[in-house]
């Protein structure tokens, strides 16, 4: 429903009203025209913040990434200390957030719209990335590049994790929402423990 943008914050009123129509249309049929129709401003009035589409859509990936590593700390922080069980909360965090946001989810993914040398972006998704790393590898384990072979254990772990999101989003295990969480509460704990990390060794 439009409505009128008369004063205050129009950056926040932007990324706002783009969050709305990212969840209603989906990553393909997103709009910034739409956005500004929304917000009650001129297509050209976004451009005092946002340069394009793709700049919008960077600003949301990266608003994403932070939630998703919020999410990811606390779950960790409510688990205590043992590793394994971190891992898991992560697991059920990165779950929860791809099933609440399905959209939001879909774009952090989809480099090509996106700015990834942006360094708000780049923060955040390193940031969400040694949420895991540091429960799969240890705390004290050197910080490397993704490719490293040592990295092994965390990119196997997020692998099982994303890929299974990706399975319950596109309705592979079912396409009601107790057949989602029935697969996300039984079959996600098993199927990491499954994967050896380091304190396993």
């Amino acid at each position: 429903m439009k409505r009128s943008y008369h004063h205050g914050d129009l950056r926040k009123a932007l990324i706002d009203g783009a969050l709305e129509v990212l969840a209603e249309k989906g990553v393909d049929a997103f709009s910034l025209r739409e956005t500004a129709r929304r917000v009650g401003v001129s297509p050209a009035a976004y451009k005092h913040h946002f340069a394009d589409t793709r700049a919008l859509l960077t600003e949301l990936a990266a608003l994403a990434f932070t939630r998703l590593a919020n999410q990811l700390e606390q779950a960790s922080a409510a688990a205590g200390r043992e590793r394994r069980g971190c891992l898991k909360a992560q697991a059920a965090a990165y779950l929860d957030f791809a099933l609440a946001e399905p959209a939001l989810f879909d774009l952090m993914w989809r480099t090509p719209l996106l700015d990834v040398s942006d360094p708000t972006l780049v923060a955040e998704k390193t940031r969400a990335f040694e949420c895991l790393d540091r429960v799969v590898r240890g705390p004290s384990a050197p910080r490397i590049s993704p490719d490293d072979p040592a990295m092994a254990p965390t990119i196997t772990c997020w692998s099982v994790v994303h890929g299974f999101a990706r399975l319950v989003l596109d309705g592979t295990l079912g396409h009601d929402g107790d057949a989602r969480t029935r697969a996300a509460s039984r079959l996600l704990p098993v199927m990491l423990d499954l994967v050896t990390i380091p304190d396993d060794a």
